[in-house]
């Protein structure tokens, strides 16, 4: 039996039981919201064009719902449409939903997570190559800086998402694999692990943060569960090399497993222990299994690195055939 498919029927023994469903939260308790903000994200307003504090706000970063904190836009996808309101040509994956609206004609967009209204979305007016234009209410956002930790999710659908934390070498492979499958909402590459504040990617190649280069999947449980997660994790990296995947070394290329709670932490010791017993690998197991503290979302020149840099050197010598072994081993569980 070679290697790969050892890991594959233990990795599949190892998924049987799943994990608990989150529980359903019934006493949601949103940020608070002042009048002007009730008015547009809850009554479905409008503020006056090129009031809005984002109308010309161009840093780099994420754009959050106000009223759940919920990821909305990275700031990459902003441009100037001239419209009096923030403009983006494409919303994270699975951020957004799509409504007609009251009058029949437009269509609304509304926060995934918590139904708050943010504004309509157009097509087919050729401003970007997504030929899309989401027209959003400043007021109905928050925005946090490349860098800055994230505030945690909350509303009514948060309890149906949960996080992961792994870092597995580069991070721009790792984001590369869990985006491509069934029940990942998205993938954030990132720093975690050290004790930096607000580390830039110049502090994580000098390798004196102790941060590691991370991945944070958020994901639905109820379509694929954490210990599908690690069973993909463990098949796609080496942790068996300490401080090193490949060519890449230093302690922000190390295998590791932050957990966000005492179940992953749980499912991780099990899963690393039956590695071990089972001689899975020809070298003992080195992946650091800790607790999450803070997370701290990399630059956006980082993101979906290799979905938007396909013909670089790198994606087609190193992310290109793991990705390729990857589409193989798990082709049930990708996205179609």
């Amino acid at each position: 039996m070679t290697r790969s498919l050892r890991i594959f029927v233990t990795m599949l023994a190892l998924t049987l039981g799943g994990t608990a469903l989150a529980k359903e939260r019934s006493d949601v308790e949103y940020n608070s919201l002042n009048d002007s903000e009730k008015r547009v994200i809850l009554n479905k307003g409008t503020e006056r064009p090129f009031t809005g504090e984002f109308e010309t706000h161009y840093e780099k970063g994420t754009y959050l719902c106000k009223r759940c904190n919920a990821p909305l836009y990275d700031s990459v996808s902003k441009f100037d449409a001239h419209c009096g309101w923030p403009a983006f040509d494409k919303e994270i994956a699975g951020a957004v939903r799509h409504e007609t609206d009251a009058d029949g004609r437009r269509t609304e967009i509304l926060c995934q997570n918590c139904d708050g209204h943010l504004g309509h979305v157009f097509v087919g007016e050729g401003f970007t190559e997504t030929n899309a234009r989401h027209c959003v209410n400043s007021i109905s956002m928050n925005f946090v800086a490349a860098g800055e930790s994230m505030p945690d999710v909350i509303g009514a659908s948060a309890g149906n998402e949960q996080l992961a934390t792994f870092g597995g070498g580069c991070f721009w492979c790792i984001e590369a694999v869990f985006e491509e499958l069934e029940g990942v909402i998205s993938a954030t590459s990132g720093y975690a692990g050290g004790d930096t504040d607000r580390p830039t990617y110049k502090d994580i190649c000098d390798g004196d943060t102790g941060h590691a280069e991370v991945v944070q999947v958020r994901f639905d449980p109820s379509v694929i569960s954490y210990k599908e997660l690690l069973a993909v994790f463990f098949s796609v990296h080496d942790p068996t090399t300490l401080n090193r995947q490949g060519a890449d070394h230093g302690t922000q290329y190390r295998s590791i497993i932050l957990a966000h709670d005492d179940s992953q932490t749980d499912d991780a010791r099990h899963v690393i222990r039956r590695l071990r017993a089972d001689s899975v690998f020809n070298s003992e197991v080195v992946t650091e299994l800790a607790e999450l503290d803070k997370f701290y979302t990399a630059e956006v020149g980082h993101q979906e690195y290799y979905r938007n840099n396909k013909s670089q050197g790198y994606c087609r010598v190193v992310i290109e055939p793991k990705l390729d072994k990857f589409r193989k081993q798990f082709k049930d569980q990708l996205k179609e």
